[in-house]
């Protein structure tokens, strides 16, 4: 297992500044080999595996390879190898529902995944200062959002990055200080509290960039994504309104600058399932069930099986349609896309 996390360590680096992970070939080979290590040695995996009649030595290329289902995080102990868990992430589920467990085996994958996934898509973080509205989160304990942003906050080194529960005064203040002084700034928060935000506190932003991470915790009624980013978007007087797609049961995130357009770093990968037989892939443009390969999820399954709907596009990208139905509603429920 060391030699297998060595190795991934050393390619995660390596593609912060070069193409080398984007390789196919080195990323198959990587991808095949974290499967077979995790179809010996993650029991619930391999119990998987056998139930559905599959042997780990029929996998010839990624394709061929079964995702897991993600319920499975909220009733079993998903982990590959042994060790004792060094942090538990918990999902915020909802209201009688069962929250997912994620044991974090080596918390320097997490910090390694997000602090990369972060400088692909953001530059170097003491470029920015981080503001992070997430106050459910803040409040439940165990969220592996609240830790990636509080890790990325202190990476900024900014004496203004920090975390915003309820005083959005303050919060606003801190951005007309910011914004004066023409300090670049991400706003990142959950859906809800953004709009109590935008409500109270509306003001040009120029040099502040919106990213919101969806769910509206029941604070406030559903809306769809386009309904959420035209509402901010108007309130601050930007042009897009990016955003986060990311789960307790994943080391790694990606990232929409706008229209909900989402990318992802390359050890992160979207299949697209037909949602009536999960082991058929549709091709770009089908909307269907969203498969994530995630390989930082080297201690626990790297082969997710979620229960959203989403679809691909040519040029690598992919949007996030809802939730498919009879899946369980996630706790940090993705917003719906008008299309």
């Amino acid at each position: 297992m060391n030699t297998l996390k060595d190795r991934f360590f050393r390619e995660l680096r390596r593609s912060g500044d070069t193409n080398t992970f984007l390789k196919l070939s080195t990323l198959q080979e990587l991808t095949t080999l974290i499967f077979s290590h995790q179809a010996r040695n993650n029991p619930v995996y391999a119990g998987y595996l056998k139930r559905i009649g599959y042997h780990p030595g029929q996998v010839i290329v990624t394709e061929d390879i079964p995702f897991l289902p993600i319920e499975l995080f909220k009733t079993h102990r998903v982990v590959t190898g042994t060790g004792r868990e060094r942090h538990i992430f918990r999902s915020s589920g909802t209201t009688g529902s069962e929250p997912a467990q994620h044991y974090i085996l080596d918390e320097k994958l997490y910090q390694e995944s997000f602090t990369r996934g972060f400088q692909l898509f953001f530059g170097d973080p003491r470029s920015w200062c981080l503001l992070a509205l997430l106050p459910s989160y803040v409040q439940q304990g165990n969220s592996s959002l609240v830790y990636m942003a509080d890790h990325l906050i202190k990476l900024t080194g900014h004496p203004q990055s920090g975390f915003y529960l309820d005083n959005l005064d303050d919060l606003a203040s801190a951005l007309r200080s910011l914004e004066s002084s023409g300090q670049k700034t991400l706003l990142f928060g959950v859906s809800f509290a953004l709009l109590d935000f935008a409500e109270k506190h509306p003001m040009p932003l120029t040099h502040t960039r919106i990213i919101e991470t969806g769910g509206m915790k029941g604070r406030r009624p559903e809306m769809t994504r386009t309904e959420l980013h035209d509402t901010l978007s108007k309130a601050f007087g930007v042009k897009a309104i990016g955003s986060e797609y990311g789960m307790t049961e994943l080391l790694s995130q990606a990232w929409s600058e706008a229209e909900g357009l989402f990318r992802t770093p390359p050890w992160m990968r979207i299949i697209i399932r037909d949602p009536y037989n999960p082991f058929r892939r549709l091709p770009t443009g089908k909307a269907g069930g969203i498969d994530i390969i995630d390989l930082a999820n080297l201690h626990s399954c790297s082969f997710i099986q979620t229960g959203d709907l989403g679809r691909l596009h040519e040029d690598g990208s992919f949007e996030v349609l809802g939730r498919l139905d009879q899946s369980d509603i996630r706790g940090c429920n993705l917003l719906a896309s008008a299309g």
